[in-house]
């Protein structure tokens, strides 16, 4: 085809502009740039959906391949901001009918108007969408709504549902990835399984898996009215993954197993370094980089943010500060006095709090104190014919301990009586 071109010219003021514009398809393709894969990769799902929905069996087809529809929903949007573009382009340029680039353009126009539609005719919603898009999305719920023929099985059933490029099954399989790598591999009792950047990758997939895993059962849930799936799913992702997933349901049983893995190791990490305060699941995830920190340097403290309120932030303090002098006793009178001082710190921010958790939390510190307040007796004293042990410590004073702060200032109070008698023994 021979080379055509547009001359003209232009001028502004007192310059003048010549103007040329090259016609020919090499150059026409060209200007299309990444365009032209867009437009092709659109006309022939275009085709292939319009022939799927005009078949005698269109609604069992349509289940089967809802992977086609899919992903003529996820680019819908570029496919009508690319058809946009260049018809207004060609126009300006009066690009020749009988060009490569201009037959795509008029192939892709006709095949949309075409799918169009042949979905508005097998929508029985009285409503039509104005865009394909959602017109699309109609036309696959009433379709798994209608169920499957002939009494399919629930793994068929499964894979209509669930099929591999759902937007929220890629981001739950995501997140599964990260928790697969933390938390396959063993670690040694009461260590962290990750290090600090791995905290935050996990941090963040918490984020991402907990929307995705919720919209994900929600789906299940609205196209399987008895219930048989979802219990049958649940069943399933108890399992751990002993082959690659590929189809859709595999990928959301591989991602449903690493999730739920994840939450209930993570689970019992704040249990084992905030008890008896109870994180909400919003909160849990932002604790892991300040417990990585503070492995570090107990000094870290934890900043408050819009899921974390300054009191809520203290209270963990309090928790975690607690739990630390529970388990193993300072080595030094310098340490005692800075972990005190974190405690009291600490105190100081969580003071205004009130509800369940600031109940447990002074719950623990009056047993801290009790226990504390016991000397270690000499074995001698246990013997026969020995003065039965009388307490040091006087029954707890109500109008002292009634705040957090009284309970801190006591529990520093018997923690130095039972280290001067340790000292004195």
């Amino acid at each position: 085809m021979a080379s055509r071109s547009v001359e003209g010219r232009a001028s502004c003021g007192d310059v003048s502009y010549d103007l040329r514009v090259d016609l020919s398809p090499d150059s026409l393709r060209a200007r299309l740039e990444d365009r032209a894969d867009v437009l092709e990769a659109a006309r022939l799902r275009y085709r292939a959906l319009d022939l799927l929905l005009r078949s005698f069996f269109w609604q069992e087809k349509l289940r089967v391949n809802l992977e086609l529809l899919r992903e003529v929903v996820l680019d819908q949007a570029q496919v009508d901001a690319t058809l946009d573009a260049v018809s207004r382009r060609a126009e300006a340029e009066g690009w020749p009918a009988t060009s490569e680039s201009m037959a795509l353009l008029t192939d892709a126009l006709r095949l949309r108007a075409a799918l169009t539609g042949s979905v508005h005719k097998r929508i029985h919603s009285k409503t039509k969408p104005r865009s394909l898009e959602e017109a699309l999305l109609l036309l696959e719920d009433e379709a798994l709504r209608a169920g499957p023929f002939l009494g399919r099985h629930l793994w068929a059933q499964a894979v209509d549902i669930l099929p591999r490029n759902l937007p929220d099954l890629r981001a739950a399989c995501v997140s599964a990835e990260i928790f697969e790598r933390v938390f396959a591999c063993p670690v040694p009792g009461g260590a962290l399984p990750f290090d600090l950047s791995e905290a935050e990758e996990v941090r963040r997939a918490l984020l991402l898996s907990d929307k995705a895993m919720a919209s994900l059962w929600e789906r299940v849930d609205r196209f399987d009215a008895t219930g048989r799936l979802r219990a049958f799913l649940e069943r399933r992702a108890r399992r751990a993954p002993l082959r690659l997933p590929r189809s859709g349901p595999e990928l959301f049983l591989h991602a449903a197993f690493w999730t739920d893995l994840a939450c209930s190791r993570l689970h019992d990490l704040l249990e084992s370094r905030i008890s008896p305060v109870i994180p909400s699941e919003e909160e849990g995830p932002e604790l892991l980089v300040w417990l990585v920190e503070r492995e570090h340097s107990v000094e870290a403290r934890l900043a408050n943010s819009p899921v974390l309120s300054e009191g809520r932030a203290g209270l963990f303090e309090v928790a975690a500060e607690l739990t630390s002098l529970s388990h193993a006793r300072p080595d030094s009178a310098w340490s005692a006095e800075l972990s005190w001082g974190r405690l009291w710190a600490a105190a100081q921010r969580a003071r205004a709090e009130t509800g369940p958790d600031m109940d447990r939390l002074q719950d623990a510190l009056r047993l801290f104190i009790r226990l504390r307040g016991q000397a270690e007796t000499p074995a001698r004293l246990f013997s026969r014919g020995a003065e039965p042990l009388r307490p040091r410590l006087e029954p707890l004073s109500t109008s002292a301990t009634d705040d957090l702060q009284g309970l801190v200032r006591q529990a520093r109070q018997v923690a130095g009586q039972s280290s001067g008698s340790r000292g004195s023994g």
